[in-house]
């Protein structure tokens, strides 16, 4: 009840991104009421997902456009990111409208990137997790052209990765969406499944499973929202999460043979 009475009051005075920190405030009165205080602060947390819901739909645009067009893959997967976020349609016509500001040729995002590292930046999981978003999103035609890439690397350099940890995580990303789409073959899926992990083929049954419990620890949606990712928002790390799993499945029955 009081996430949507947030969501009106906060869209009334300030518009989408007040709407989205209405709703999530709300959301949080609603759980507490429910189930007591569980010690985080809820202007915090509110705070933290309506920028990083902000500033998705920004970078998203700016991605998108980086090559120079929007193709039909990426406002396909734009307009299931929405859906899966369950948005009403005024929030949705919102979304798209900063979706569109995002690829405005002259569009700056210095600024976006800047407030979200000061909201949101001290949070490792939120700033892997936008990365994460924005990879996948990349992907959603198929392939990353140069200009995608380039856009990337800047962006993830301001999150505080450097181009090695970001073609690590590039390659992860990549490798496990080779299971969610089935584009693993038999002859590649093993070779995959160890770069989905992000260790070599040489490394032990333990660091295997090192591996492993890092990347499933990351998506775990219990500490994702206790650090302020939108609950609506899972989906996509719950989706990752399942192909780690499928991944190291397919290593650890390799080795088992």
């Amino acid at each position: 009840m009081f996430r949507l009475i947030g969501a009106i009051l906060g869209f009334y005075l300030y518009g989408f991104l007040g709407g989205l920190l209405g709703f999530f405030f709300g959301s949080f009165i609603d759980r507490t009421m429910a189930y007591g205080v569980g010690g985080i602060n809820p202007l915090s947390s509110a705070s933290r997902q309506a920028v990083f819901l902000q500033t998705v739909f920004i970078l998203m645009g700016k991605l998108a456009k980086a090559d120079g067009h929007i193709s039909k893959d990426e406002v396909t997967y734009v307009e299931q990111f929405m859906q899966k976020l369950n948005m009403s349609v005024e929030h949705r016509q919102q979304a798209i409208a900063l979706f569109k500001q995002g690829a405005a040729p002259d569009y700056d995002i210095q600024p976006n990137i800047s407030q979200f590292l000061a909201v949101c930046g001290h949070t490792h999981s939120l700033r892997q997790m936008l990365l994460v978003y924005l990879i996948v999103m990349a992907l959603s035609d198929g392939h990353i052209d140069s200009a995608e890439e380039h856009l990337l690397i800047e962006i993830a350099r301001q999150l505080g990765y450097n181009q090695a940890a970001f073609q690590s995580m590039l390659d992860m990303v990549l490798n496990q969406s080779h299971f969610a789409t089935g584009q693993a073959t038999s002859a590649t899926a093993l070779e995959d499944a160890y770069k989905a992990l992000g260790v070599p083929k040489e490394s032990t049954d333990a660091e295997v499973k090192k591996a492993y419990r890092k990347l499933i620890s990351q998506y775990h949606p219990d500490k994702l929202i206790g650090q302020g990712l939108p609950e609506d928002m899972i989906a996509v790390a719950t989706e990752q999460a399942k192909e780690v799993q499928l991944a190291y499945d397919l290593i650890m029955k390799s080795r088992a043979n």
